[in-house]
């Protein structure tokens, strides 16, 4: 009789990660247990615990993974047919163009009220995305498309505009919010970064529908 073979620990998280994005894409991530998503995958409970300290881990994980394989910012480091600014706008297009990852993102706002989860994902926003932020900005000065004398400040800035726009962070009706980015538009467009377009508020909209 055949021996069954021993799965190897990346597969198990590679697994785990698989099994939970089909489950928040298609139960909702409050309605996937830890449960659900072993019993897809084949393993026990304890397996689970082995690689995440929880689901919101995996939320997190699951995330970052998702942006590193569609990373907007390596797709438009190697365009030489933009300059700074139209890189910037590109970055947004293909965010938004990335549906599975957004759906994901949207899933994830709720765990946002916990305190230690918003710290962390300010954190990896900040080490991770201010200096992709900072390296476009600096190109758009160089080439002359982006004119302002506030690079490293709204490289700095970018990263938090999502989290100011949460309802879960920071309460705020759906005119709010719709408000505040009328608002973000014109301070950016102000500090020499004009790339909110109507594109960028049709898509809060739409994530205001769904839930935001």
């Amino acid at each position: 009789m055949a021996r069954p073979v021993k799965k190897q620990p990346q597969e198990w998280e590679k697994e785990i990660l698989d099994a939970a994005k089909f489950l928040f894409l298609s139960k909702g991530y409050e309605e996937t247990s830890v449960s659900d998503i072993m019993e897809r995958v084949g393993g026990a409970k304890g397996m689970f615990y082995r690689f995440f300290e929880s689901k919101e881990k995996v939320m997190q994980t699951l995330g970052d993974r998702m942006f590193l394989e569609h990373n907007p910012f390596e797709e438009v480091r190697k365009r030489t047919d933009l300059n700074g600014l139209q890189k910037i706008k590109e970055v947004f297009a293909l965010d938004r163009a990335d549906e599975e990852r957004e759906a994901v993102s949207a899933q994830a706002i709720p765990i946002l009220k916990d305190p230690r989860i918003l710290a962390a994902a300010v954190e990896a926003n900040r080490r991770v995305l201010t200096p992709l932020w900072f390296e476009l900005i600096e190109e758009g000065r160089r080439d002359g498309s982006i004119q302002t004398v506030y690079a490293k400040e709204l490289s700095e800035l970018l990263p938090l505009v999502n989290f100011w726009l949460m309802p879960s962070v920071f309460p705020a009706s759906a005119e709010e919010i719709l408000h505040k980015c009328e608002f973000i538009a014109k301070v950016l467009a102000a500090m020499g970064l004009p790339i909110m377009d109507e594109a960028m508020f049709a898509r809060t909209e739409r994530l205001l529908k769904n839930g935001m």
